[in-house]
Formats: C-alpha cells, structure tokens, sequence
C-alpha cells in the first residue's frame, strides 16, 4: 500500500545516497505484483563476450526541441512505447541487444543519441551547450512529443538512469513505468558541493579534474584513451574487445561532446551555471522527490563506477518496486553487458 506522502526531505539522508563503493550490492526485493515475484529474486548472467558486431543499422533524424536528435527504432510503430537512454561515456549501443530482444515482444523501442553523443545536433549555434540534469530530461520529453509518443515505459544507465528518474518525477504522467540501473540518482548543486569521505572522492578523480581547464584540454586530446579507461574501471570484469569500444566512441565525435561532459560533471560540483529556463525544475529536484512510477532498479555484482547502495534509496520509490542484483561479473554499463535481465527488467515492469 502506498503510504501517505511525507515532506520528501525527511526521506532520505543525502550524504548516505551519495555514498560509494564497488562492493558486491545487498539484495533487497518489494513487492511488484504478482507477475514479477519470481523474478525479482537474484539473477546470474554470463559476462558479454566479444562476438559479431551488431548494429542497429540506418537511424533516424527528428527535430525535438533545441535539438535534432539521431535514434534507432525497432519494433512495430503500434507498439507499446519503451525509450532507452544510455549514460557517459557509451553511447545507443548499450542496448544494440535489448532493443531486438524488446521489438520481438511487440514494443515500440527508441534509442535516441543524447545532446553531445553520435548524431544529435543542435539546431542553433546560439543554444547554450549546457549539460545540467534537467536538460537531458526536457530533451526526451521534447522527443516524445515529436514523435507523438504520450507516455513510455523508460529505461536508462548512468546518465541515463538519471534522465528517466528526472521525467519520473517531472512528468509522471508521460513516464508508464521505469527501470533504472543504480536506483534513484537525482542530484542537486548543494549536495555536490559537499565533501566525501577520501576513499570516495578517490573515485569521483574526473569530476574533479573535468573541472580544471587541464582536464578539459586532457579529455579533448583523448577522448578515447579517456572513455576507455572508464570502461575498464567501472566494468573491471567486461572483456570488450577493440571493434565494440570502436563502435561506440564514434558517438564522441561529437562536436559538442566535450563541452556537454565538462558543463556537466562542473554544474553539479557548482562550479557551472546551469539556464534559467530550467530553475525551477532543479529547485523541485533538490528536494530529493520521490519517484511515484512502477520501478525495477537493476545493479551489477561487479559495478566499478561511484554508485548508491540499494539500502539508501530503496524509500525513494513508492510505487510498486522492485531491486535486482544481476549477477556473473556484471559491472556499470549494465543492459550491454547483460542485456536479458535489463531487456526481462523493462518487459516486467512494462506490464506490471
């Protein structure tokens, strides 16, 4: 039963959410209906293996909002709607294997490229290149309503997960359902400015050297080094081979990519201005809202990447909820490395 709402503040202690650690996550299960019980248990996967390349082949081109934004679409155009966001630094294809996986089940599957990734561009040399949370959330409302789509079930990692936990709260009303890798990640510009304990600043070192113009410089002249290592290091146990990084450091070419990074991780550290036009969404979003969507949170046993623990957040989601470990060596670019459980997560809470 849904309980009455309370003052989101008293919800949730904000130092524990921004807590980290690369330890193996604590299973914690909630009642998701009937349906999803047998399995939102603990599941085991084997780690992606190199293997054929795929693609996602020709994409698509849509003015939406500031932008025009590239995205792939599988499934029938009828289809219930599923929208995929990918984090930093990856790109659509993390989900190249669960979006056939969800067509095949009759799903309207989008996977759009975010502002500063791959094919997306801005429509106007004017625009700010701004990288602040709440952008990237008006960004997929904006492509909702290009593409007629009035609510989706929403699915994102990292960056990712964020922007479909921000369109949960803004626009609950367009959001069907939710699966979110890592839980709940919205942040706030003040709870940024406050210090961690060393060894979780220790893994935290880009944000802190984005904000340096060396750091800007650095990630300009090697983007790829750069992404590869943040590959290896949040996903220490994925053996990726060189033509599937290849594949998705492309997306980097960006000509806007490195000014979206570096507004990004300096916005939340408060050391950037965010638009005015988006004042009041982060003033709601630093009130820790709750997510009121049908949710399943997904984390990998072996995620190397700065992340909450299940335990911390697991208050922040009232409506049917649901935490599952995806076990086998998985670590931060979940739905590639283990794209059955994220694709079984989004068919579950898609018809909860």
């Amino acid at each position: 039963m849904i309980m009455p709402r309370t003052d989101p503040s008293d919800t949730i202690n904000h130092h524990r959410r921004r807590l980290i650690g690369v330890a193996a996550m604590t299973f914690a299960a909630f009642e998701l209906g009937e349906d999803m019980k047998a399995s939102a248990d603990s599941l085991d996967t084997r780690k992606a293996k190199p293997g054929p390349l795929k693609s996602f082949g020709q994409l698509s081109q849509i003015d939406a909002g500031q932008l025009n934004v590239g995205y792939a679409e599988l499934g029938p155009a009828d289809g219930a709607p599923v929208v995929l966001l990918h984090g930093w630094p990856y790109d659509i294809h993390t989900y190249v294997e669960v979006a056939p996986l969800l067509a095949a089940k009759g799903h309207r599957v989008i996977v759009p490229y975010q502002r500063g990734y791959g094919t997306t561009r801005f429509l106007s040399e004017k625009t700010e290149r701004n990288g602040q949370q709440s952008a990237f959330a008006v960004d997929v409302i904006a492509l909702m309503d290009a593409l007629k789509i009035e609510s989706a079930t929403i699915g994102g990692c990292d960056w990712g997960a964020r922007t479909a936990n921000i369109v949960a709260v803004l626009w609950p009303e367009r959001c069907k359902a939710m699966v979110s890798v890592s839980g709940y990640l919205i942040g706030n510009q003040q709870l940024g400015k406050q210090p961690l304990p060393p060894k979780a600043e220790l893994q935290w070192w880009y944000q802190f050297y984005f904000a340096t113009e060396r750091g800007r410089a650095g990630y300009e002249k090697n983007t790829r080094e750069f992404a590869r290592l943040i590959w290896q290091t949040a996903s220490p146990q994925w053996r990726f081979d060189d033509a599937t990084f290849e594949r998705s450091a492309n997306a980097f070419d960006n000509p806007d990519h490195v000014d979206i990074v570096v507004h990004n991780y300096r916005w939340r550290l408060g050391l950037a201005e965010g638009e005015p036009r988006y004042d009041e969404f982060e003033r709601r979003l630093a009130q820790a809202p709750l997510i009121d969507v049908p949710t399943i949170t997904l984390e990998g046993d072996a995620n190397g990447a700065p992340h909450p623990d299940a335990s911390a957040y697991a208050k922040m989601f009232w409506n049917k909820y649901s935490h599952r470990v995806v076990e086998g060596g998985i670590g931060h670019n979940l739905p590639q490395e283990a794209p059955e459980a994220f694709a079984q997560a989004i068919i579950d809470v898609a018809s909860s």
